[in-house]
């Protein structure tokens, strides 16, 4: 198995992960409010990063330049954007069309990794990036129409920080220690979401946020996002864009409400439709025809 086809299948676990656990974060945010849940998993991953640098990777420190500082704040800066439009767009728009507007950063990241990297966009990436938008599409929506909205324009903000993300760690993946990397671009989301947290949520006194992180759901939601699905997971894909494009990336992240949905099956009771299986299967088929069709990558 070549470097390219392992990369992708850890991608793809990353997207397990990250599907798997919202309906943990989920309870988490309604008791923390979803900033200040953000700056503890932020900050808790780059810590533990920085611990694992410290104790195995500690000549790395000597790595870091000013360009890596202002890349990793670039990246940081990205990922903030990301998390923060989401959560805004939530308070104005459903979660359906949350779900399929941020899944176009499938879509955009092509046109982004063309302007950045010069990637061609072939056929089967045009098919299998439309396949997963349409596969988004019927996933998220239960046949109610949709329609423009103050969240929708900040949730398409929010797809658009996802892509650049994406797209702008396929052009720094290759350059820097992908561990340090990782690290100083979780502490700068962190830093930025405990800046929109004081600004924009009430926490209480240090008694009553004392009270919100020591409740069971939320001790359980950020013992799992500050490593699995924060720390190790951005680390991963940090290593594994060296060695596969972010058109592919976008694709496979795309299964993230795949998984989603059917650990809502498995543990919450919902239900899925006969629109929504066509949506998974859309997405699946979208992710096998970008691994077996796409064009062959340089391994660096």
């Amino acid at each position: 198995m070549n470097r390219s086809r392992i990369a992708d299948l850890s991608l793809l676990l990353v997207a397990m992960m990250w599907g798997s656990t919202f309906l943990i974060v989920q309870h988490a945010v309604r008791v923390l409010p979803p900033m200040a849940f953000n700056s503890v998993r932020f900050l808790g991953a780059s810590l533990l990063l920085v611990l694992i640098i410290n104790l195995f990777y500690r000549s790395q420190w000597k790595l870091i330049s000013g360009k890596m500082l202002l890349h990793a704040c670039l990246l940081g800066l990205f990922l903030f954007i990301g998390y923060a439009f989401q959560t805004a767009g939530l308070l104005y728009t459903t979660t359906s069309n949350t779900g399929f507007i941020t899944g176009l950063s499938v879509v955009l990241v092509p046109f982004i990794s063309y302007a950045l990297l010069k990637h061609s966009i072939s056929r089967f990436t045009w098919i299998s990036a439309l396949l997963a938008a349409a596969g988004l599409y019927l996933l998220t929506f239960t046949g109610s129409g949709m329609s423009l909205n103050k969240g929708d324009l900040l949730v398409f903000v929010c797809a658009i920080g996802f892509a650049l993300h994406i797209g702008y760690t396929g052009v720094y993946a290759s350059r820097y220690p992908a561990l340090l990397l990782a690290a100083l671009q979780m502490a700068v989301v962190g830093v930025f979401s405990l800046a929109a947290s004081a600004l924009t949520e009430h926490v209480g006194n240090v008694t009553d946020l004392m009270e919100k992180l020591t409740q069971p759901n939320v001790l359980l939601a950020l013992a799992i996002s500050i490593g699995p699905t924060s720390a190790f997971a951005f680390w991963i894909q940090t290593v594994c864009q060296k060695y596969t494009t972010p058109s592919r990336v976008a694709i496979i992240y795309a299964t993230e409400p795949v998984f989603a949905a059917l650990t809502g099956i498995l543990f919450a009771g919902e239900r899925l439709t006969l629109i929504g299986g066509i949506g998974c299967l859309c997405i699946l088929a979208g992710m096998v025809i970008a691994e077996l069709k796409s064009a062959p990558q340089k391994v660096q």
